[in-house]
């Protein structure tokens, strides 16, 4: 009879939780807060039940979840940095470049829980900053600029260090190019989270809103099984698609692989010819029914890239973050990856820098830098550990490298260390039966740039000599601020290399420059440069 009233109390206590909750319950114990859903995270693939994921009252003005603890299953690659390279013996550093964004806003979301911060990539750092690089004109031969500066290395007396950046175009009336969008979106159990599966659908509902009819838009799901809820719907329909994205609920577990194939099959079904074609993946990266290996996930995209179809990833959540295949599922289908925390982060992502998500204007775009040894004794590339090319690739046109968008920036910076006459670096010995001939120029180093058009199959290639002049004790306000960004980045990575990094020139740095910072994100920065200071005690 007790066991009976136990449950029979229960079961009421669950009913009355619930009914408050629906209800928008005002109490302060529960307002503003999440309560898990009641009911099971975790169905057989065939189960009836659905766990519904919505967020709390107020989701929107209250984003306290984003301060709730994390736990420690995240998985995040690991690549060794790069280390100082003998310009005798390695006078060429060859890489692809990356637009993505991720690392930054995993950052953000680690330091705002009070964690210092792991898995981190240091281009992602830099790159999430638009610097104001000045962009080529439309009709310009080729679809982007190349801007490099030099100067001395704060952390590192007596090394200099080296901006190389390309700007691209800012492509006009991109209204009128076609768009064939596949949402595929993950709403397995792992997804049941307000920071998860709610904001993807206030994410997904952004994008819905730019879109027209000259847009096919499908939207598939997965979680035990795939699902498709729209096959060719116009992108006008939005009272429709908001529709079907405002339903989804999270219950299962999660069958990423198949559904992967079948958001492929409707994409290349409903192909523009000159348009817009592109996945785009919403998860928490977690594929583990099927083909849940990056190998055999990156051997699909690999394949579906060739076609014309593109994939962007919009990665949500923390605790279950699989950052390692979502970066190698963009970095290997043609496309780009960022990390969601937040609905400004997704307005950032999806509306402020919607073109630049959505139109490629240069594939497998590849950097390889020559260093003079009569001016550069040693180099060291900072970031990119994941996009490190051999020398040979970069002449090969079937090595694939990363994506540009329209007017996407990419910065990439090295730190040098100059010729000292009769100063060996000591990085290598001296060379038995050769000797190094130069030319005696003066000049730093020559960029060159090898890139596709977004539909071609063969590469051109742009090159851009660095003098000595480059050389300035007056810099850009764009590369004190880079800077400070890097420097912090060698600081939180704890990197073999961060000299004399310091919280404290980071926070002069970058708090003296931080311009008009339209979207306060230089601001951001700085009180995140704080926040970490707190966090270690410094």
């Amino acid at each position: 009879m007790k066991k009976s009233v136990s449950r029979i109390f229960a079961l009421a206590l669950s009913l009355a939780i619930t009914l408050a909750l629906a209800a928008g319950c005002s109490n302060s114990d529960l307002s503003g807060s999440w309560v898990p859903s009641i009911l099971p995270t975790s169905h057989p693939s065939d189960s009836p039940v659905m766990v519904e994921a919505l967020p709390p009252p107020g989701f929107h003005d209250d984003e306290s979840w984003r301060y709730a603890p994390i736990d420690e299953t995240d998985e995040f690659g690991t690549a060794a940095e790069s280390p100082f390279k003998d310009v005798i013996t390695s006078p060429l550093s060859t890489f692809s470049a990356s637009v993505n964004t991720a690392s930054y806003s995993i950052m953000r979301r680690q330091i705002n829980n009070n964690r210092e911060p792991t898995g981190l990539r240091i281009e992602e750092l830099i790159n999430y900053f638009d610097f104001g690089y000045e962009a080529p004109s439309p009709d310009s031969e080729h679809p982007f600029s190349i801007i490099t500066e030099i100067s001395e290395c704060t952390w590192a007396p007596g090394h200099l260090l080296a901006k190389i950046a390309i700007q691209g175009v800012r492509l006009k009336n991109t209204e009128e190019i076609a768009n064939n969008i596949v949402f595929l979106i993950d709403v397995s159990g792992s997804m049941d989270r307000p920071d998860r599966l709610p904001l993807v659908i206030e994410s997904m509902n952004l994008i819905i809103d730019q879109l027209g009819e000259n847009d096919v838009i499908s939207i598939v799901t997965y979680a035990g099984r795939e699902e498709v809820l729209a096959d060719s719907v116009s992108g006008s329909n939005h009272r429709e698609l908001r529709r079907i994205i405002g339903g989804l609920r999270a219950s299962g577990s999660t069958a990423g692989a198949q559904a992967l194939r079948q958001a492929y099959s409707l994409a290349s079904k409903n192909f523009i010819e000159g348009g817009n074609n592109r996945i785009i993946l919403a998860t928490d990266g977690d594929f583990n029914v099927g083909e849940s290996s990056v190998a055999d996930l990156i051997s699909l995209v690999e394949n579906e890239r060739e076609r014309g179809v593109f994939i962007s990833v919009l990665g949500y959540g923390m605790g279950n973050l699989k950052d390692d295949m979502m970066e190698a599922i963009a970095m290997h289908g043609n496309g780009n990856y960022a990390y969601i925390d937040t609905i400004q982060e997704a307005k950032k992502v999806l509306v402020d820098e919607f073109d630049s998500t959505m139109f490629t204007i240069a594939k497998d775009v590849k950097f390889q830098v020559e260093f003079n040894p009569e001016t550069i004794s040693a180099y060291r590339l900072i970031g990119y550990d994941t996009r490190r090319l051999n020398n040979e690739d970069f002449n090969d046109d079937t090595k694939d490298a990363g994506e540009i968008g329209s007017g996407h920036s990419v910065t990439v910076f090295y730190e040098l260390i100059p010729v000292v006459h009769g100063i060996d670096n000591g990085l290598v010995d001296a060379l038995r039966y050769s000797d190094i001939v130069t030319t005696g120029s003066d000049d730093f180093m020559t960029v060159k740039v090898r890139y596709k058009a977004p539909d071609g199959d063969e590469s051109q290639l742009v090159e851009h000599v660095v003098g000595a002049k480059t050389l300035q004790n007056r810099v850009s306000e764009s590369f004190i601020f880079a800077s400070a960004v890097v420097e912090f980045g060698l600081i939180v990575t704890d990197s073999n290399f961060k000299g004399n990094s310091s919280i404290t020139t980071v926070l002069s740095r970058a708090g003296d420059s931080t311009g008009e910072d339209e979207f306060g994100l230089r601001a951001e920065f700085v009180e995140l440069v704080r926040k970490y200071g707190r966090i270690v005690g410094y």
